[in-house]
Formats: structure tokens, sequence, C-alpha cells
């Protein structure tokens, strides 16, 4: 699996994680269910755990921004009442959301601790990939789900053509999944950010890493891509992206969605626009002040920790740097696919390194010390 690093190629000045990746962040993990069948099922599930315990029991702050609305993510009314996140997060395709809710609810029943009923209202996003999947037929069972679940690790993510993003598209090229992570230096130590990417969003003319308009050189008559009319449903642009934040640094659900605004800036950065077609959401949540919300506790009044605001903006550079780098990991990570008719390509590595090498890039950057005060 190539990795935009594995290029030399370099997102902003924050060093990354041990694994680049969301999982750098302590407690969180990842896990796939990818379903590969025949010639018209490209499709599957992807969950996110958002610490080692239990979620239900031990909900952590979390807040969402919402770029462009063409899309769904369940539970975010309570969400947003509380600024809390009660569950894994669940990220599957578009007409696979309500299984994948109803599996996370039976999860939740299963696990909790004795003498806590469960009451469930669980956070699964949705991108289409009904181009490459036949999203009709709903191939996605509860088990599929279950199985994402039960297989989440922490460590390095496998990106691509994976889990969720099995059948997608960003840019014109084959998307999926993709993280990244960046380390925030503080007094104490430091925190550390991570992004997940569902990236199904984008036209080709806009592709952009790094600032290079890595769309523009590489033509349709280069490489066919996805012009209008040219495959099975929508147009470019109609596509969408799930962002998901995490970091360890102590936030309140306000700091967590001014996280969540920054992801849309990593879009924006790789070309993305929030087309009217798009649905963009993504959703932050901070683990710093854990235990404090737990539901077996009897506590009248919870004492939690917060990172001034005027410290907040090395965490909106490693949002933004991180975003980007997952965008692009995924399509680093996504080979050609073909199915149900289509072919769509993935990004060559060879015409990518031209068209940055053209305006002179790749180039490693020193990196900076963020150093803030608690």
């Amino acid at each position: 699996m190539t990795r935009a690093r594995d290029l030399g190629i370099v997102i902003g000045s924050l060093e990354p994680g041990d694994n680049d990746a969301i999982t750098d962040v302590p407690g969180v993990r990842v896990g796939h269910t990818t379903l590969i069948e025949g010639d018209d099922v490209r499709t599957g599930v992807t969950v996110v755990v958002p610490h080692d315990g239990n979620v239900g029991n031990d909900p952590v702050y979390a807040a969402y921004h919402r770029l462009n609305g063409n899309g769904e993510m369940t539970g975010l009314p309570w969400l947003e009442e509380v600024g809390l996140l009660h569950s894994p997060i669940g990220i599957t395709n578009t007409h696979s959301v309500g299984i994948v809710r109803d599996a996370l609810v039976e999860i939740e029943v299963e696990e909790l601790p004795d003498g806590i009923e469960a009451w469930a209202l669980p956070v699964v996003a949705e991108t289409w990939d009904g181009t490459l999947n036949d999203v009709n037929g709903f191939h996605v069972t509860a088990e599929h789900a279950k199985a994402a679940y039960r297989a989440a690790t922490s460590g390095p993510v496998a990106e691509g053509s994976v889990g969720g993003g099995t059948g997608m598209i960003c840019h014109e090229f084959k998307g999926g999944i993709g993280t990244a992570s960046r380390r925030v230096v503080h007094a104490e130590g430091h925190w550390t950010v991570g992004v997940l990417v569902q990236a199904n969003y984008g036209r080709r003319s806009r592709f952009s890493v790094d600032g290079v308009p890595v769309g523009l050189e590489i033509p349709y008559d280069v490489l066919p891509g996805t012009p209008d009319g040219d495959i099975l449903g929508p147009p470019p642009g109609s596509g969408s992206i799930i962002g998901i934040v995490a970091t360890d640094a102590p936030l309140l659900p306000l700091q967590c969605r001014r996280l969540a605004q920054r992801a849309s800036l990593g879009v924006g950065r790789m070309g993305g626009v929030g087309e009217n077609g798009s649905g963009d959401l993504f959703l932050a949540f901070a683990t710093g002040n854990r235990g404090f919300a737990r539901i077996d506790s009897q506590a009248t009044v919870a004492e939690v920790r917060t990172v001034a605001n005027q410290a907040m903006n090395p965490l909106f550079d490693a949002v933004v740097e991180a975003t980007e780098e997952a965008i692009l990991n995924c399509l680093l990570a996504s080979p050609t696919m073909t199915a149900r008719g289509v072919t769509i390509h993935g990004l060559p590595h060879d015409l990518l390194i031209a068209a940055m090498s053209k305006y002179g890039r790749p180039a490693i950057r020193p990196t900076i010390d963020p150093a803030i005060d608690l």
C-alpha cells in the first residue's frame, strides 16, 4: 500500500504519529468488512471505535459540521443536544445506513455492563457507491457491520478500496478510505489529531495536491475519466465525503465542532467545494476528558479540563493537514476497479509525481515545533 510519504509528498509542517493514522490517538480502533463479489458487489462497512472501553457507558465529547447536506449521518440530534458521542461510528453506503445502525444497537445491548439498560442512538454515515456497486441490492448485512466492529484494531489502518470505501470514487479516480495524523506539541508533551475519510466526491478539473493542480495535468486523453454522461449514475461532483476527526486533547463540544469545521478546509485544499449533490459531513470527538459522563456514575458534578481557545490554532492546523493527506492516501491506495461495465482508474502514481515535480514538488519541508502553553 503506497502512501503520500512513500512518494516524498509531505503535506504541511506538523509531524505525523507513528502510523500516520487516526489510530495514533490512544484507544481509537478501526475495522473493515469488505464485500467484493461477482461483477456488481463493491461495498462494505467501516467502523471507528473512539476508545478502548464501552462507548455507550463512557461517552466522549463530540460535535459535527455540515459543509453540504446531501447525505446522512444518524444520531446527530442527541449528539448536538448533549455534545456527547455514545457509540462507535459506522460508515457504509447510502442504502445500508439502517442495517448498520441496527447492528450497532445490537452491539450495545450485548456489551453494556449488567444493570445498565441499553439505550442507543448510534452514529452511522454514508456515501453513495451506486456506480460500481449494486447499491439497491442491500448486500451489507448486520453481521457484516458486527464483523467490522469486532475487527477494529489499533495500529496501521487498511486504506483504499476497503470497508465502506470499497466502491467509492474521488475526483473521478478510484476513491475510498484514507487516514492520517498529526502531533501537536504543548508544554506537558503532545496531543495527537487523527483523521479518517471515506472520500467519494469531487471533479478531476479541481483536484489539487499541496496546491498543485494535479487534475489539470492528467487530461482525459491521457487517462479516461468520468465526464458527464460517461458513467452510470450522477455526474462528477455529486458524491460525498465523510470525515472523522479524533484527538486526545481535552476539548469541550464547541471546540470539537471547531475541529470538525476545519476538516472542510482540508477538503477545499484538495479541490472540493461542497457541490449541491454532495453530502460532506464531519464529526470530531475528543477523548481527553474520558470518564466524566459515565452512565453508571452517580456523580452530580463532573470536572473536566479544556484547551484554552487561544491555544487551538495548532489543532486547527493538524486537522487541515491530516484531512488533506488522508484524502491523498485514499487515492494512492485505491487501484483501478471495474464493475457493472464501468472502469474507474486509480490515480497513476507516475503522473502524480510528474505533476508535482513540474511545480517544484514533492519537497520535504522542515518541521516546526508549535509549542503551546496549557
